[in-house]
């Protein structure tokens, strides 16, 4: 479990931390995410979610609490960088910042 260090990265400023994201609604956890560079979470990057590995499917068009099924974000293109993403609505999740080694300790329901 190392962070992704590529050019998307160092243009952020080098900073990353591991977020732990839950439904706002419902609290349950969502998925583990890299997040690189100050400021708010507006969008999940594909190569940036680490856990579930199932959120990562093309085929997924909407980002969906497992839990409730309340819709958190669409998949969309960022333009700027040509790259997957979902688009999250706002107050949709909550993050919390957690160490590499709590990791695979976090049970997220698939």
């Amino acid at each position: 479990m190392v962070f992704k260090n590529d050019r998307f990265k160092k243009n952020r400023g080098g900073n990353s931390r591991w977020l732990l994201l839950h439904c706002e609604k419902c609290g349950n956890p969502i998925a583990i995410y890299q997040k690189d560079g100050p400021g708010i979470l507006k969008r999940l990057y594909f190569d940036r979610i680490f856990l579930p590995v199932s959120l990562v499917d093309k085929k997924n068009k909407n980002f969906v609490c497992k839990k409730c099924q309340t819709l958190l974000g669409i998949q969309d293109v960022y333009k700027k960088e040509n790259r997957l993403i979902y688009r999250l609505f706002s107050g949709a999740v909550s993050k919390k910042i957690i160490k590499r080694n709590t990791i695979l300790k976090i049970d997220l329901k698939i």
